[in-house]
């Protein structure tokens, strides 16, 4: 082994030992669980009022319950964050909470943002692809402080939600397409979350 390999090896061990200092111990399985769980829900919920979105209103009403879903989903998880930050965190991990709670909020505004737009515009159409690829653009800015098995979960975000940006609508907007994507995708994130515990 030459000086520039053990040297290279040196470096990936120190990235790593800095990655599981820098890993977040506030993030919540309950919550993301429950995440999951609200997108399933949201999911059928979709699949009795409206199914696949055909008219104006059907949009309102798809996008009014993804909303819905969207918000309790993020204030579960703030919530867990904001529990965990009074009651567990030492004063290091107080400071860490800062950037943990910012990491995720540009995706959120830009998608809440674009979503309202489309809305506006009646697009309905681009809102899952919208959704997918912020969520897993947020995960990927995190992902300093998540479990490193969030990491392909976030490359799948983004790749349905740059697929879901080219699909046809009447797919794009299927109800079980948010219902799995999230439902499935948060679950998975709990998993890994709890394990990592």
């Amino acid at each position: 082994m030459t000086e520039i390999e053990r040297a290279l090896e040196d470096i990936a061990e120190v990235r790593d030992r800095l990655a599981g200092v820098q890993r977040f111990k506030g993030y919540s399985a309950i919550a993301a669980g429950a995440s999951g769980i609200f997108a399933l829900v949201a999911g059928v919920v979709q699949a009795v009022l409206v199914g696949t979105p055909h008219t104006p209103n059907d949009g309102r009403i798809y996008f009014a319950i993804w909303f819905v879903c969207c918000a309790a989903s993020i204030v579960v998880n703030y919530s867990a964050i904001a529990h965990w930050f009074v009651n567990d965190a030492t004063a290091r991990e107080r400071w860490q909470t800062r950037t943990v709670g910012l990491t995720m909020l540009p995706s959120i505004v830009l998608g809440a943002a674009l979503s309202l737009a489309l809305l506006q515009a009646g697009l309905f159409a681009p809102l899952p692809g919208v959704w997918f690829a912020c969520y897993g653009v947020g995960l990927f800015a995190s992902r300093l402080t998540v479990p490193r098995g969030v990491i392909p979960i976030a490359g799948a975000f983004v790749l349905a939600g740059v697929g879901l940006l080219f699909a046809p609508p009447q797919l794009a907007l299927q109800f079980w397409v948010n219902a799995l994507g999230f439902g499935l995708g948060q679950i998975a994130i709990a998993f890994l979350v709890a394990r990592d515990v």
